[in-house]
């Protein structure tokens, strides 16, 4: 399973039209004009939230309020174009400022471990429920519900009871709840996090902001939301391996992998890791590579634009190591990175393997290193990109 999140925007959309759920009045504007164009029909304050990916928006000064129109357009020149923690705006979301009496937390979420969903709610929202569980572990309730059995009255009871609502927001905080654990399992979601949930000065229980994670390997069952994603950057390159049919997750880090399975893969990161580098991505290229397959998944590396060296970590079980020699040198030949190649190849024809890298590597003007051992790599590759 990988999860798949939804801007927020869209989640909202969905959790509204299909399940109910209430959220703010707003539209999604890409121009300065649009964003007071929505504020004036909006007609009070409002609050520009850029549509990004990525966690934190608040105090990274990605969401910004207005009192006007001429202030909505103003903010939204200053956040469009604009790129926070490597996400560049292309889009806001421009909805009502709510009259905030108090923020609750609701969410749900796949665990793994207990294999149940975990319904987790809070007195008190607005912030991580890790800082919540830190700061005010009293005020949080973690129940775990049987995906077999689903969502008995009695956990509705209990999680209502701890957001201590009065009489008519309780009721309407189960009827989220319930709408809520049917759009998890309807989605095949992995995450749905309601925070804050805020209950207005009006007495409304408003769902201020939203996260969906969705599983993608689910996505044949709901072509619908394939529609309307919206890959980032890192998505892209993720969706760019799928269509190549590699396993391939964007990190932060500066050493590109490339492994033969994914067990390997793990393990190369992990070592990376242990020896002071910082893996750059996630790439099982399987088992029985051809050539073409790893020169794509080294096109599909290079183009990370933080990668400073690759570590390509090769065991020859089925597949022979001087066959995947000579898939390595067709890449490198047609590809002529201009970065640092750190290389391990070991198990069956591993000496002939490694003689064709040498002979190549001598003659190609291009930093290729041939190494024994994976540790060897690892700290080479490390040190070579600089830490």
């Amino acid at each position: 399973m990988r999860p798949l999140q939804l801007q927020e925007y869209i989640a909202k959309r969905i959790l509204s039209e299909r399940y109910g759920v209430k959220i703010p009045r707003g539209e999604v504007a890409e121009t300065p004009e649009e964003a007071a164009a929505i504020a004036e029909k909006l007609g009070r304050p409002v609050v520009l939230k850029s549509q990004i990916l990525v966690g934190g928006r608040g105090k990274a000064g990605a969401i910004r309020t207005a009192s006007s129109p001429e202030e909505a357009a103003r903010v939204a020149s200053e956040l469009l174009g604009r790129v926070f923690k490597g996400h560049i705006v292309r889009k806001l979301y421009v909805e009502e400022k709510l009259e905030i009496e108090r923020e609750l937390y609701v969410g749900l979420s796949l665990d793994r471990v207990e294999k149940a969903i975990a319904l987790i709610v809070s007195s008190e929202g607005g912030m991580d429920v890790e800082e919540i569980a830190e700061k005010s572990p009293e005020k949080l309730l973690r129940l775990k519900i049987h995906p077999l059995y689903g969502l008995w009255d009695h956990h509705v009871r209990r999680a209502v009871q701890k957001l201590s609502l009065p009489d008519p927001q309780a009721v309407e905080a189960s009827t989220l709840i319930r709408a809520l654990y049917k759009a998890m399992v309807e989605l095949d979601a992995e995450l749905i996090e309601v925070n804050p949930l805020v209950l207005t000065a009006s007495g409304e229980l408003v769902a201020a902001d939203v996260r969906l994670f969705v599983d993608d390997y689910a996505l044949f069952r709901h072509r619908e939301l394939e529609s309307v994603i919206e890959y980032t950057q890192a998505d892209a390159l993720e969706r760019m391996a799928s269509e190549m049919g590699l396993n391939y997750v964007k990190l932060e880090g500066n050493v590109g992998i490339l492994a033969n399975g994914a067990g390997m893969a793990m393990a190369t990161m992990d070592l990376v890791q242990f020896v002071g580098g910082r893996p750059a991505n996630f790439l099982d290229v399987g088992g029985g590579a051809s050539s073409e397959v790893v020169e794509r998944a080294i096109e599909l590396i290079l183009t990370h634009e933080s990668v400073r060296v690759v570590f390509m970590n090769i065991f020859g079980g089925i597949t022979r190591c001087d066959e995947v020699a000579r898939g390595i040198v067709e890449a490198l030949r047609a590809l002529r990175p201009s970065i640092p190649f750190v290389i391990r190849l070991t198990g069956t024809n591993e000496e002939e393997g490694r003689a064709i890298l040498e002979e190549f590597s001598r003659g190609s003007g291009l930093a290729i290193y041939v190494v024994s051992t994976m540790e060897e790599g690892a700290k080479l590759a490390a040190q070579l990109a600089g830490g």
